[in-house]
This record gives structure tokens, sequence and C-alpha cells, in this order.
């Protein structure tokens, strides 16, 4: 009797250990791993060069997971198409995707050859560079970078993605991100008011102006293939895409307006600072004066930053020689050309509004007196 009610349990046991409905465990991960030998003979660098297909036989050790420390070997194929094909080499750390059933492993692919510790390497620089030469202020530009960072990737984009406004969203995100980094960078000082003012200003003409150019022209938002992808992500947010084209061209915008309304609200709190008669008119021609010298620089600066991602595509244009009228009335070229002219143009208007805000607030200060009362209190 006892014998029968241990078999029992043991089969009872032994059953509910079983997968369900006896299906098979099936798991799969993409992993680090190291490139430790590759069947790279002559055929292959024939095949590079003459963009012939073919096929890598390669052996790779995998460095993460279960299955750290594992061989195996698995194929790479070439198509023979320069601008798919990618050529592994001995000692390249590479991401593996690995399929396993019941804890053995089914199929081996790679990736992507691992960039990221030099990506790294390249930050560190990024961030040592600006504390030897910007010193606290550099520091405090490593924290509101942080800051942007943080509020781009785990406020708007989250928002967005679960079916938030893209415009209203963007526009408050945008002026809280302003707001934020002049303070830090400058303190709670007329200089950083008129700068934030000017900036949000600057930004708002570029955005109205964008998004009532996006609606004239009929832009879609959908020229680019990221665009395209969004219409089949798992969460199935119901994208307004002309909403994301007009926040992506904020966003855009956003970096060169903020410079420009920083450095107007920072040399017209010099020149005061300097002149302490001076007129308010005079202050705020001033402002102008040097708006209007970064403009034209901060100009090239917008219209070759997009230029510069775009180069493919004006290579293929001049290739193969397309008429004008079918080049400026292409969606994707007419969203680029949207894009540069509103954000140079709210660029432009950010001048103004910082040269007369900051000429405003700065109407009745008179920073000698001001100072001599300072140096009064530290003598007593």
């Amino acid at each position: 009797m006892k014998k029968a009610v241990i078999l029992s349990l043991i089969l009872i046991f032994s059953l509910l250990s079983l997968p369900a409905n006896g299906q098979v465990q099936n798991y799969s991960e993409t992993v680090r791993g190291r490139i430790i030998e590759v069947n790279n003979d002559s055929s292959i660098e024939e095949n590079r060069k003459t963009y012939e297909s073919g096929v890598q036989e390669i052996k790779v050790r995998i460095d993460q997971g279960k299955f750290k420390g594992e061989i195996f070997n698995t194929n790479h194929a070439l198509s023979g198409n320069p601008a798919r094909d990618f050529y592994y080499h001995k000692g390249d750390r590479v991401l593996i995707w690995l399929e396993s059933q019941n804890n053995s492993v089914t199929r081996v692919l790679i990736r992507e050859v691992i960039r990221d510790h030099y990506l790294g390497y390249l930050a560190i620089f990024f961030i040592l560079s600006l504390l030897l030469v910007g010193g606290i202020k550099g520091l405090k530009t490593i924290i509101t970078l942080g800051i942007t960072a943080f509020l781009i990737l785990k406020i708007l984009l989250p928002l967005i993605l679960q079916g938030y406004p893209p415009i209203p969203t963007t526009i408050i995100v945008a002026s809280i991100t302003v707001t934020i980094s002049l303070i830090i960078i400058s303190g709670f000082t007329r200089k950083t008011l008129a700068a934030t003012i000017g900036t949000i200003g600057g930004v708002l003409v570029a955005g109205i102006l964008a998004g009532v150019m996006t609606s004239l022209v009929r832009l879609t938002g959908l020229s680019g293939d990221e665009s395209q992808m969004l219409m089949y992500i798992p969460q199935r947010t119901n994208f307004d895409f002309q909403g994301l084209l007009f926040a992506g061209m904020i966003i855009g915008s956003l970096g060169a307006v903020l410079d420009v309304g920083m450095s107007i609200a920072s040399a017209i709190d010099e020149i005061k600072r300097a002149n302490p008669s001076i007129s308010t008119k005079r202050l705020i021609k001033a402002g102008m004066n040097v708006g209007r010298d970064i403009m034209g620089t901060m100009s090239n600066t917008l219209i070759l930053a997009y230029t510069g991602t775009s180069m493919s595509l004006l290579l293929v244009i001049t290739a193969y020689d397309i008429s004008f009228a079918r080049i400026i009335n292409m969606d994707s070229m007419s969203t680029e050309i949207v894009r540069v002219l509103a954000g140079s143009i709210g660029l432009i208007y950010a001048i103004p509004i910082t040269a007369v805000v900051s000429g405003l607030l700065y109407r009745d200060i008179n920073f000698k007196t001001e100072d001599n009362i300072n140096e009064s209190k530290n003598i007593n």
C-alpha cells in the first residue's frame, strides 16, 4: 500500500514537472559575445571586393547569460549588397541572438558588432572636456544635459507613446527644459528670465509657423521609415503623424534658439554692468546688434545641420538630375525645407524678444549702486 502511494506521488510530481500540454519550452535572448575564429578564406575576400554573395563560418564564445563560456558555430550570410553586408573579424565583440529549447541551444545568429564601449569612451572624453574647459559651468552643463535627456526620454516620449497630443506635450516639456537648464546655468537672475522668455517665444514662433506650414503644404509626417514603423508598434497607439512632425521641429530648433536667447541676455547683462547709465533704448539696440551678428552664423548652423542629415538624399537627387519642380514638391524634401526655415525664423524672432525683454528688465537697475551696497556690507 505504501509503495503504491509513493509511486502515485512520484507520478504526479513527474507530470506536474512536464511542460503544459506537452509543449517544448522555447527561450530566446540577445547576449554579448566574442568572435574567436572566422573562416575568412580568399573567396570571402574576393566577394568583399566584387560584391558577390558568400558565407562566413564563424565560431563565437558567449560572454553573458546562462550559456556564458560556451562556444558555438554559426554562419553569417553575405548577400553581395555592400549596403547590407558586414564582414566580421576574429576578436570582434558582437551581440548574439540565441534560441534554445529545453536548455539546449538550437540557433545562433550574430545581430550586431558591439559599439557601445567606444561610444562610452567618447562620452567620457566629452564630459572631461566640459569639466576641464568649463569648470563649474561645465559641471552645470553636464547636469542640464542629464535633465534634458531625462525629460525627453522618460517624460516626453512615454507621454506621446501613451497617446497624449504631441504638440502641447512637446511645448510644455520644451518650456520646462529651457527653464530648468537656464536656472541651473545662471541662477535666478534677470538674465535667466530674459533668456527664458526669449527662447520660449522663439520656439513658439517656430512651432506655430511649422504647424501652419505643415497643414498648408499637406505634409504627411510619414516621409521617414521610422515614422512608418510607428504604425506597427505593439502599443497600437493612434499617432497624429503631422503632430509628431511638428513636435520634432520644435525640439530640433530648441537648442539653437536657446543659444541665441542666452547669448543676447548675457551680452546685455555685461553691457549694463559696464555702463550702468546706459538708456533702455540703447541697451535694446545693443542687444539687437549682438543678435544680428549671431543670426547669420546660427542660421547657417541650422541649415548645415539639416543638410548633413539629408546628404544621401541630396546626392541621389544630384546623381539622377531630378528636376527642381519635382525636388521641391517631394514630401521628404518639403519636410526638411519647412523644418529648416521654421527653425531659422524662430531663431530670428528670439533676438528682438530677448533684447526687448532684457532692456525692460534692466531698465531701473543700477549695478554700481548695488555693488557699493554689497561692499559696505562686507566691510561691516
